[in-house]
């Protein structure tokens, strides 16, 4: 009888530049990309749209554009790898600060053609998105001309973007430098272990319920040692990005949030108010979890505790063939791109020190290639993470043969995708449960996700919004941080837990990512559409997984109010559509709370 290959669990980078972080390939690639951006910056700086020069030029411009970004998200794709498998590799963080100075040279590029557009007339500006070779990135020119409406003159702009590499970029790997340089101690079989953050993180999942409050108080005392340094990266960051939005004229600190994902604001109130309506349901959940471990209430740390004493490890290939027969189920070619990514080792999932902690994915649009970065120790939400980031690989994977510009898909619809394929393989588990405990174990499982999404997200929302409003008055205290914090969980979990975690502003690398604010609602956003996706795919008569990637393919060029309505046809501005989609969590609680 033939062995079933084990997959490997060390990504290969070597297949795109040789060499790691010292790679003589890719120091020549970067160099390519500095002289693509600057035959483009003189492309953009020779355009003048008032002397009528001919539709070519400008297609030429977007034609550079295209392909200078591809190899700058390449090269940046490559750079996050490199520092995100070993936080100790001094050349790594050398080029992530190389990162953030080219990004600020390409926004000064982009903010510079962009202002240009603003000077073309609107009935030449129509006509000129009639040409052949504009007309497929027609909604990504009209989306940057009517954002550079918004914005300072081009000359402040590329000052912004100059000053944040130092500045506003520089306390965002500030945060990323001290979190790969701390440490939890914990003891286990009565020896003091040394553990980084996102290994201590996966034995929260402990059954033993004086382990798993162990390795919280080890976690948060760690936090809580740093959390000085992390309130100066937190208040930095916003400070930055508030006097950015006073001097555009912004006073509402979601306008960028909100343009970033191509939403209005009356859909996220619409998401939110459906949620908060239907809490009730997740409570009686969290009580009867309590219940079912022998408590009063849970704590924080018990919210992912599993039901028995003994935790299954699954190994590694055992869950990636999980993960390929259940996409099988729904997409045969999302089945088949889970399985290259594993035999091509595009994943690196190793368990060990010195790694970032949480999970990725990243595209190489040049290569059309992409790569998942997690930490696999075996756990259902190790498989549920991996399935997650392979959905966003698959999401990029659709669109590679597609103009580069059109594959700017939003972070919302970036999580639609990646939701969607984690409840693919929990739908078809709890389907396939062979025993009530197994189906119980399994149904909890896919509440977890409604819990994250409906009050761990809503909690991280909730603190982000009112830390703005009061880093407007001046730098807010780690004291007040954590009162913040505990206060918006409190209200996310309509107070059904005993103990909170009042440090998790430090702990969560959301809050103090530069690169995307508010990295929160989307994830939300991202789960319930994906619902929608699902409920619509299970009614559908016609060929879903083509449906799929159509919808897929459209993400980089409409407002997500369009996408849905031409896809769904649903109005995500009313609640109906998100009612629905969480009536499908309240069936899995309440077979839960009968079994």
């Amino acid at each position: 009888m033939q062995q079933t290959r084990e997959y490997e669990k060390i990504w290969d980078l070597d297949v795109i530049f040789p060499g790691g972080s010292e790679s003589k390939e890719f120091k020549d690639y970067l160099k390519n990309v500095e002289t693509e951006m600057e035959e483009l910056s003189i492309l953009v700086t020779e355009y003048k749209p008032e002397e009528k020069n001919p539709i070519s030029l400008l297609a030429n411009i977007v034609k550079k554009l295209e392909t200078t970004m591809k190899k700058l998200r390449e090269s940046f794709a490559y750079i996050s790898c490199l520092s995100a498998q070993d936080v100790k590799d001094e050349n790594a963080n050398i080029l992530v600060g190389k990162r953030s100075d080219l990004a600020a040279k390409m926004g000064g590029i982009r903010t510079a053609l962009n202002q240009k557009f603003i000077s073309v007339s609107n009935d030449t500006w129509a006509s000129l998105l009639e040409n052949d070779e504009l007309q497929e990135v027609a909604f990504v020119l009209n989306e940057a001309r009517e954002s550079a409406k918004e914005l300072l003159p081009s000359e402040q702009e590329v000052i912004i973007n100059d000053l944040a590499v130092d500045g506003y970029n520089a306390w965002g790997q500030m945060y990323q430098t001290i979190v790969g340089n701390m440490t939890v101690n914990i003891t286990e079989d009565e020896e003091i272990k040394s553990y980084s953050v996102g290994q201590a993180a996966n034995k929260l999942s402990s059954p033993d319920p004086e382990f798993r409050k162990h390795v919280f108080t080890q976690m948060s005392t760690a936090w809580a040692g740093n959390s000085e340094l992390f309130g100066q990266t937190l208040n930095h960051l916003a400070g930055f990005r508030l006097q950015k939005y006073k001097h555009r004229g912004w006073d509402n600190v979601l306008k960028e949030p909100l343009k970033i994902n191509r939403m209005k604001k009356e859909t996220l109130d619409a998401m939110w108010n459906a949620i908060t309506n239907n809490k009730e349901h997740f409570v009686m959940y969290l009580n009867k979890k309590a219940e079912l471990l022998g408590k009063e209430k849970l704590s924080i740390y018990d919210i992912g505790a599993p039901l028995t004493q003994t935790v299954k490890k699954v190994p590694y290939t055992e869950g990636a063939k999980f993960i390929i027969s259940n996409f099988k189920q729904f997409s045969p070619k999302m089945a088949d791109f889970a399985q290259n990514a594993f035999e091509k080792r595009w994943i690196e999932a190793e368990d060990r020190p010195g790694k970032r902690p949480g999970g990725f994915c990243t595209s190489f649009p040049d290569s059309q290639q992409t790569r998942v970065f997690m930490t696999y120790s075996g756990t259902s939400s190790n498989i549920s993470t991996l399935a997650h980031e392979l959905g966003h690989a698959y999401h990029q994977h659709v669109m590679n043969d597609m103009h580069g510009l059109n594959q700017g898909y939003a972070m919302n619809v970036a999580e639609t995708a990646s939701t969607f394929a984690e409840m693919i393989v929990a739908d078809a588990t709890v389907k396939r449960a062979e025993t009530r405990q197994e189906k119980l174990e399994l149904l909890e499982d896919k509440v977890q996700r409604s819990i994250a999404f409906f009050m761990n997200i809503h909690a991280r929302y909730l603190f982000e919004t009112r830390f703005y409003e009061e880093r407007k008055q001046g730098m807010v205290s780690t004291k007040r941080l954590n009162e913040l914090m505990v206060e918006a969980q409190k209200e996310a979990y309509c107070d059904a837990l005993s103990e909170y975690d009042p440090t998790f502003w430090a702990s969560k690398l959301h809050f103090h990512i530069t690169g995307t604010p508010f990295y929160n609602f989307p994830y939300t956003f991202g789960y319930l559409f994906s619902l929608g996706i699902y409920a619509h795919a299970q009614n559908s008569n016609k060929s879903f997984e083509d449906e799929y990637i159509a919808l897929l393919r459209d993400t980089g060029r409409m407002e997500v109010e369009d996408l849905a309505r031409k896809h769904l046809n649903v109005d995500l501005t009313k609640s109906d559509f998100w009612e629905n989609a969480i009536a499908l969590c309240v069936k899995d609680v309440e077979e839960f709370i009968s079994l």
